[in-house]
């Protein structure tokens, strides 16, 4: 790759908690401008590490994380602020302002980054044509299907025009339908040059897209393909594995509240029997 289009590298980085519980185990990969990388894996094995340590959520243990030709591992509260004005974050909880109208969600995040008043007004119509809800401008965010909701924190990303949009789940909250539209949008974005790195478990979307794939499993970079799908991977049976899990999980919830519920229904079938035989006791002594 060539270094002067590199916009991202993680370089030998590792990452471990209290209790030398680990978050990354010696991650290596370069990102060049305008890439659109998909990161996958299951849950808990790096994948949302990786983006956190590049907007510095998170600090790594060793080795470099370099955005943009700087190491941000060691920025002070205002170089991360400052890095953080310079990319744009998309996560599957869309936190936005729930008694603020479209445009005053995008308004509010503009004074935040001090966007000057005199560009706002063009500033956030662009940014409402450009996702698709311009015609949506003083709806509340009750009013906005969440395919909707999820165009609006993306515009929201876009404010300071970022050379690097980050995306955690996404279309995580969304249907099949609604999602490809939000990646049909992501990719418009990607086109006009900004670099986009997507945390996902949506194999669907993994295979339509054919891009580049970083596969994560036990909190190490195991597979770095160029054009990639899960069947590229040769991870059809850890994704079942987890998948059967996930339903293992799921029946055992199921069956404890059942039995729970049993357990509820033979109580109160017990104290309606025992009042019964009260009743009928009283009964007796009331004929005697």
């Amino acid at each position: 790759m060539d270094d002067n289009k590199t916009i991202i590298e993680l370089r030998d980085v590792s990452l471990y908690y209290q209790n030398d519980i680990e978050g990354l185990v010696d991650v290596n990969f370069k990102i060049q401008k305008g890439e659109f990388v998909f990161l996958v894996g299951g849950s808990g094995h790096g994948k949302s590490t990786v983006l956190k340590l590049i907007y510095r959520d998170e600090k790594a243990t060793s080795g470099k994380v370099i955005i943009a030709g700087h190491d941000v591992s060691n920025l002070s509260r205002l170089g991360v602020a400052r890095l953080r004005r310079r990319l744009g974050v998309v996560f599957q909880d869309f936190n936005l302002l729930e008694e603020r109208t479209v445009k005053e969600n995008l308004r509010f995040a503009m004074q935040v980054v001090d966007t000057p008043k005199s560009v706002m007004r063009r500033k956030e119509a662009e940014l409402l044509a450009q996702v698709g809800l311009a015609d949506r401008r003083n709806a509340f965010p009750k009013q906005l299907s969440g395919g909707e909701q999820q165009r609006l924190c993306i515009a929201r990303a876009l404010i300071n025009n970022p050379p690097i949009l980050i995306a955690d789940e996404p279309t995580g909250n969304l249907d099949p339908k609604t999602s490809m539209e939000i990646m049909d949008l992501l990719t418009e974005i990607n086109l006009k040059g900004t670099t986009i790195l997507m945390a996902t478990h949506d194999q669907v979307i993994v295979d339509a897209m054919q891009k580049r794939v970083l596969y994560f499993r036990n909190n190490q970079l195991i597979k770095d393909l160029e054009i990639g799908s899960y069947h590229d991977l040769d991870v059809e049976e850890e994704v079942a594995d987890e998948i059967i899990a996930d339903m293992v999980a799921e029946e055992t919830d199921a069956l404890t509240e059942d039995s729970l519920a049993y357990t509820n229904y033979n109580d109160k079938a017990e104290e309606k029997l025992l009042e019964d035989q009260a009743e009928v006791s009283t009964g007796e002594e009331e004929l005697v």
